[in-house]
């Protein structure tokens, strides 16, 4: 079974999310919003099918990755997130939450040794 099929993003706490995204813009070209920027690309596998990764900036006192009290939080993508977690519950990984599902994909929480939050997507990809 596949587990990681690749990075879905990066996410990292910041003073000021608005004036990192200005920065980033100016200085680097990224396209950013609100929300960061999306870097698209082709799937190695299936150069018809597109993916994606995120690039987000969160303020300091964002709860979205907690427990953990790091600043940062990695985003893998994932295949079969249902049986992925199934299997990680075999292995006594903490799951932090359910698996939720939006129109972009399915998503759930785990914690890494060191009590790291990180967040599995099973893309929908176009």
């Amino acid at each position: 079974m596949k587990k990681v099929t690749g990075l879905g993003g990066i996410f990292f706490k910041c003073d000021n999310p608005q004036a990192m995204n200005e920065w980033y813009a100016k200085n680097l070209g990224l396209a950013t919003s609100e929300y960061g920027t999306t870097f698209e690309w082709r799937q190695a596998d299936n150069p018809s099918k597109i993916g994606s990764t995120s690039w987000c900036t969160f303020p300091e006192d964002t709860k979205y990755f907690n427990p953990s009290a790091k600043p940062f939080m990695i985003n893998y993508r994932v295949e079969n997130i249902v049986a992925l977690v199934d299997e990680l519950r075999k292995d006594n990984v903490t799951i932090i939450d359910e698996i939720v599902e939006y129109e972009y994909g399915k998503f759930v929480h785990v914690l890494d040794p060191e009590g790291n939050t990180i967040e599995l997507w099973e893309p929908k990809d176009d």
